[in-house]
Order: structure tokens, then sequence, then C-alpha cells
């Protein structure tokens, strides 16, 4: 299993509302077309309306790599570059060990 997590930061209000936008584009795509990827969770971040956060879960690498191959998802990062004001931080996520 694979986890991401993604911290976007939009310009402005106008961006953020552009940058929503565009998500709800994607995130009804991927789960269309994915069924490798196990969770696509979009958030918004408490006291700060400019930040978004993505929260990524893939069956492994091979479906990461189908994710980011698709054309909307290609699309997406096309067309929301332009609404940050910072390059996105990009965290790959392991699973800790659970315990009993």
């Amino acid at each position: 299993m694979l986890g991401i997590a993604v911290r976007f930061d939009v310009l402005d209000e106008q961006a953020g509302e552009e940058f929503d936008r565009l998500t709800e584009v994607a995130v009804a795509r991927i789960r269309e077309r994915e069924p490798g990827t196990l969770t696509y969770a979009t958030h918004r971040v408490k006291d700060e309306p400019l930040a978004r956060l993505f929260y990524e879960v893939y069956v492994d690498e091979a479906a990461w790599q189908t994710h980011e191959a698709g054309s909307h998802v290609k699309e997406f990062h096309a067309a929301k570059d332009v609404l940050l004001s910072r390059p996105a931080r990009v965290e790959f996520l392991h699973l800790a060990p659970q315990g009993s």
C-alpha cells in the first residue's frame, strides 16, 4: 500500500474557487477510472482558507503510476499550477506497524 499527502496553497479566494472546481472534476474521474486508488480525499485546512490538503491511498506503486499517467490527472496538474502561491508539498507515507 502507498499513501501520499499533498498540501497546496492557492493564491487567493478566487484561485481557491477555481482550484476546488478543478478538484471536483478530477476526483469524479479518479473514482470512475482508477480501481487501484483506495482513497482520494481532499480537504480544506481549518483556519487556513487558502490551503488544501489531499490524502491519497493506492493499492501499490503501480496503481499510483496509473493514476499519475491518467489524462484527467495530467489535465488537473496543468490547470492548477497557475492557481498556486508555491509548489505543492508532497509527502510519501509508509504504513507504520499497527501493533496489537
